[in-house]
C-alpha cells in the first residue's frame, strides 16, 4: 500500500517541551516517546506489522506476524517496561509462523523476528531476569526454533547460498539467480546463536556454509580490493556475480557482521575478524573520499562495475563509523577508532546542515552533478541531497552511540540528544512517529504515513542507551562486551562455553 504525505502544521517554539540536561530526565523523555509510539500501535494497529500514524491504520509489510511488537521486545526489556514486555510475549505465544499470505524475506524475517525473540530470551535470562514470570520466557526460544524450521528450506540450493524471497506454504521461491551480499551475509549471527542455545547445530551449519562463499570469494577479480567483495552471489555455485563494492544498503551488514561474529566468539570466528581487518584497511585506502568543498569530511564512496568510484552515500551507510569504532576498540587499533570518528563526524554534518536537523536518505558530493538549487548547501556542508526523505532510520544515531560509549566524549551524547529532539519535533504524531518527505524543507516537507518497526528496535533503543544507567547490555570499550547487537539492534549474549 502506498503511504501518503500530509502537510504538517507550523510548530510554535512554545509548544515544544523543555528538557532537563540530566541523563535521568533525558532517559525519561525517551521512554515516554517509546510508550507513546507503543500505545498508538497497540490501539490502532496491533497485532499487525506497523502503524500508519497519521491515518491510524495499519500495514502488514513483514508477513503479518506483528513485526513492531517483536521488534519492540528487546527495547521494552532494556527500558524495564514489564507491561509492554508481557503484552509482546503473550502475542508471540499466539503467532503461527508457518502461515502468511505474503512472500517472506529470509533476511528481514531473520533480523527482526528471529533476532527479536532470541534477544528477548537472552535478556530475560540475564540482566532482565525477573521482569516477567520465568515460565513465560521459554516460549521465545521455542518460537525461534519453530520459525527457523519454517524458513530453513531456503538454504536447500545447489550451493547452500539461500534464496531470500520465499513462499513458506509451497516451499517455493522467486526463482532468482543471485542473492545479495548483505542478505546472504547477515544471517550467521542469528542462526548460530539459535544453534548455541538449542544444541542443534543445523542452523549454524546452514548459515555458515553460505557465509563461507563470502569469506573465500571466487573468482578473484570480484574481490577488487583485499576484503572488499562484490554485491551479488550466484545461488547455483556460490561464485560472485560482480565486483561492485560499497558499504551501502545491500552490502552494508555483511561487513558489520564480520567483526561482530568475532566479538560473539573469537575462538570460532577468527577468520571473520581477519576478513574485516582486510576490508577496513582497504576501505580506508580506497573508498574514503573527501568532498571538494569540505576536505575535513570523510564519506565512503562505492566502486562500480566500470571500475570507477561513485561519490554517493546513504543514511544506511552511516552505521560505518560505529562499526569501525567497535572493531578498533575490540582489536585495540587506534587507526580504526580514529577513522570511525571521522565517519561519525561527517555523518553528523548530514544532520547538522538540514533545516530539520535530520539527515537525508541519500546524498552525494560529486562536484560534477550539483543541482543549481543546492549549490549553497554543497559549498557549506560538503554534500547535496539526492534522496530527501527520512523513514525513521537509526544508523547515524547508532554511530553517535558507539562514539559516546567508546570515547566518553559528551559531544556525541549531545548529538544523540539533538537528533532525538528533532525527530520528536518533526516526526511525532498523535499516535506515533511518521517519516518525512524532505528533511531540508520547512517542517520536513510533510509526513509519511508509516511507522517502521525499527523505530522501536533501533532509534529509540540507541537513543535511550546513551542516557540509560550502566548495565550489561551497554557497549563497552575494549574487549569487555558481554552482549553484541545484531543489525536491528537486538542484543545477543556473547558466546561462553558451558
Amino acid at each position: 500500500m502506498r503511504t501518503h504525505l500530509l502537510a504538517l502544521p507550523a510548530l510554535a517554539a512554545a509548544s515544544l517541551p523543555v528538557y532537563s540536561r540530566s541523563s535521568e530526565s533525558r532517559a525519561g523523555a525517551i521512554k515516554e516517546a517509546f510508550s507513546h509510539a507503543w500505545d498508538g500501535y497497540y490501539e490502532y494497529a496491533f497485532p499487525h506489522d506497523e502503524l500508519h500514524p497519521i491515518s491510524n491504520g495499519y500495514g502488514d509489510s513483514r508477513n503479518g506476524w506483528g513485526a513492531s511488537a517483536v521488534d519492540a521486545l528487546s527495547t521494552a526489556i532494556i527500558m524495564r517496561n514489564a507491561t509492554i514486555v508481557n503484552q509482546i510475549i503473550d502475542h508471540i505465544a499466539e503467532v503461527d509462523y508457518t502461515k502468511t499470505d505474503s512472500t517472506v524475506s529470509l533476511f528481514e524475517t531473520t533480523i527482526r523476528y528471529l533476532a527479536g525473540m532470541l534477544s528477548g530470551y537472552d535478556l530475560l535470562n540475564g540482566p532482565g531476569k525477573g521482569l516477567v514470570d520465568a515460565k513465560k520466557v521459554d516460549v521465545l526460544l521455542e518460537k525461534s526454533q519453530k520459525l527457523a524450521d519454517t524458513l530453513k528450506f531456503a538454504f536447500d540450493t545447489p550451493s547452500g547460498v539461500p534464496y531470500n524471497n520465499i513462499n513458506i506454504t509451497s516451499k517455493g521461491n522467486d526463482g532468482a539467480d543471485t542473492n545479495g551480499l548483505a542478505v546472504t551475509g547477515t544471517l550467521v549471527l542469528e542462526w548460530t546463536r539459535l544453534s548455541d542455545l538449542t544444541g542443534n547445530d543445523e542452523y549454524a551449519r546452514l548459515s555458515q556454509k553460505a557465509q563461507d562463499y563470502l569469506l573465500h570469494p571466487e573468482p578473484a577479480e570480484y574481490e577488487p580490493f583485499p576484503g572488499l567483495v562484490g554485491s551479488n552471489i550466484n545461488i547455483k555455485d556460490g561464485k560472485f556475480a560482480d565486483g561492485v563494492v560499497s558499504w551501502d544498503g545491500g552490502a552494508d551488514s555483511y561487513y558489520e557482521y564480520l567483526i561482530k561474529m568475532y566479538l560473539y566468539d573469537p575462538e570460532r570466528f577468527g577468520l571473520y575478524k581477519d576478513r574485516w581487518v582486510d576490508a577496513a584497511k582497504s576501505t580506508i585506502e580506497n573508498l574514503a573520499s573527501h568532498p571538494s568543498t569540505r576536505k575535513d569530511l570523510t564519506f565512503l564512496s562505492s566502486y562500480t562495475k566500470d571500475h570507477k568510484f561513485k561519490l554517493v552515500s546513504e543514511h544506511l551507510t552511516c552505521f560505518d563509523g560505529g562499526n569501525f569504532l567497535l572493531g578498533g576498540t575490540l582489536l585495540d587499533q587506534q587507526d580504526f577508532v580514529d577513522f570511525g570518528l571521522e565517519l561519525v563526524s561527517s555523518c553528523h554534518e548530514t544532520y547538522n546542515s538540514t533545516l530539520t536537523g535530520i539527515g537525508p536518505e541519500v546524498f552525494s558530493w560529486d562536484p560534477s552533478s550539483v543541482p543549481e538549487n543546492q549549490t549553497e548547501l554543497f559549498e557549506r556542508a560538503g554534500f547535496y541531497i539526492t534522496g530527501s526523505g527520512y523513514i525513521l532510520r537509526p544508523e547515524v544515531i547508532e554511530s553517535f552511540y558507539y562514539a559516546w560509549r567508546i570515547t566518553g566524549d559528551e559531544t556525541y551524547r549531545e548529538w544523540v540528544w539533538n537528533a532525538f529532539v528533532n525527530i520528536n519535533k518533526y516526526c511525532r504524531t498523535e499516535s506515533g512517529f511518521a517519516g518525512l518527505s524532505d528533511v531540508n524543507a520547512e517542517n520536513g516537507g510533510g509526513q509519511d504515513d508509516n511507522q517502521e518497526s525499527f523505530m522501536f528496535a533501533e532509534v529509540l533503543k540507541y537513543t535511550y542507551l546513551a542516557f540509560a544507567p550502566e548495565d550489561e547490555w551497554q557497549v563497552q570499550k575494549g574487549s569487555g562486551n558481554t552482549f553484541v547487537f545484531n543489525t536491528e539492534a537486538h542484543p545477543f549474549k556473547v558466546y561462553s562455553p558451558k
